[in-house]
């Protein structure tokens, strides 16, 4: 779909979807669980449906209604067939170490890009759990053939939290403790927050001593109901639109959440935005905006907004301490850079992050935006500083996290086109 965006004033008031990281790890962790579970106010799009159909095929009971996703588990079993994860990498991931539970050769691929992404640290880590794997050079399809008794490993902390993430969810159900040191730097980090919080409501026992994490085995998981929080990550988009825009209010939103990508709120403030956080909203209101330079380690999703937002501030900013970003979607360092500059921002990469010349206003252009929901939404937005319109092919990606996208930017005032 190619949409035309030309920006417009910005007021209103929105809700924002459910997080897609908490949807995922709750339909996963519930299927592992022997009962039913019942997910409310959870995040269904591309990628999250692609977990529904892994767990649906390790044996997984799947049930929609009006009020949530009741997932029963307890009956598992390798899956048949090879497992399509489409675009998903955080399905492909945390898929990955379940299958490692299994005595039978479980394969696990996507497409285009996500045949692209790295798995080499995690299927490393998996092996020496005796663990059968291989790859295409480390890089899906995969094959994995356990079982995995657990143990102790170590793996690299500094590519994806995903992997992490994956070793941790599956630990409860190997027979015998895991024990699992991170190795160099650990990057969002606060992901691995999220999983470990989850994993113990569902009744496992986590216990971390600084990058090490010891997870006892052969307790399994208990049902929960759980309700997902609101996505702070997409949040995002809508609270730069009113820094850059006007006003905005997002509700549903708790502060009190383990989200790294809540830091938005504080980093709004920081660049000169008025910003009101409530109990459970979070208004922000357009005001002359400050260069900064932000270390975006823990937030990583953030990067192309957070760009889009420093496009127009005085100064240079510097956007720095995740390189991890070159494994997303798209290369998300480059495809944020190049999107920038097309619409007559003054941006350039760096091996983590990007260096950004503030302009007052931008040209808006052609954007090529790879597929990647998280460009194509951020460019959408930046077309509110644009004097022409910012045109895009594939404006549809969205539906991978925010499938609602188009109909509430509309509603704020963002201005759009289907061509």
């Amino acid at each position: 779909m190619k949409v035309s965006f030309k920006g417009g004033d910005i007021a209103g008031t929105s809700g924002c979807p459910p997080s897609k990281s908490h949807t995922h790890r709750a339909f996963f962790i519930s299927s592992l669980a022997g009962g039913e579970s019942m997910i409310t106010d959870c995040l269904l799009s591309n990628d999250t449906e692609s977990t529904l159909r892994a767990v649906e095929s390790i044996g997984a009971e799947i049930t929609r209604g009006e009020d949530g996703i009741s997932v029963k588990g307890g009956r598992l079993h390798a899956p048949e067939g090879i497992i399509d994860v489409d675009n998903s990498g955080t399905t492909m991931r945390i898929f990955a170490g379940i299958a490692s539970m299994f005595d039978r050769k479980v394969t696990i691929t996507g497409d285009e890009s996500i045949r692209k992404r790295p798995m080499g640290p995690l299927l490393d880590a998996l092996g020496r759990m005796g663990v059968a794997c291989s790859s295409d050079g480390g890089r899906p399809p995969v094959e994995i053939k356990g079982s995995n008794k657990g143990g102790r490993v170590t793996i690299d902390g500094g590519i994806s939290s995903q992997f992490i993430t994956s070793l941790l969810i599956v630990s409860p159900m190997l027979p015998n403790d895991t024990e699992i040191e991170i190795g160099g730097t650990m990057v969002s980090g606060p992901y691995i927050d999220v999983t470990v919080h989850m994993m113990g409501l569902f009744g496992a026992n986590v216990v971390r001593e600084g990058n090490i994490f010891r997870i006892e085995g052969g307790t399994g998981y208990r049902p929960y109901d759980y309700r997902v929080p609101a996505d702070f990550s997409s949040a995002a988009f809508l609270l730069v639109a009113g820094a850059l825009g006007g006003e905005v209010t997002v509700n549903g939103l708790q502060m009190d959440d383990p989200q790294g990508d809540k830091v938005i709120v504080d980093i709004l403030g920081d660049v000169g935005a008025s910003v009101c956080a409530g109990r459970d909203s979070v208004t922000v209101m357009k005001k002359d905006l400050l260069a900064k330079d932000i270390d975006i380690g823990g937030c990583p999703d953030l990067f192309p907004i957070l760009a889009v937002l420093l496009s127009t501030a005085e100064g240079n900013s510097r956007l720095y301490g995740a390189p991890q970003l070159k494994f997303k979607e798209s290369d998300r360092i480059l495809t944020t850079v190049n999107m920038l500059n097309a619409i007559g921002a003054d941006a350039e990469a760096t091996d983590d992050g990007c260096i950004i010349h503030g302009k007052k206003r931008l040209s808006g252009g052609t954007v090529e935006n790879e597929k990647d929901h998280r460009i194509m939404m951020a460019a959408a937005v930046a077309s509110i500083v644009c004097d022409g319109p910012v045109v895009m092919d594939n404006a549809d990606c969205c539906s991978v996290s925010y499938p609602g996208f188009l109909e509430d930017a509309g509603r704020l005032g963002i201005r759009y086109e289907v061509l």
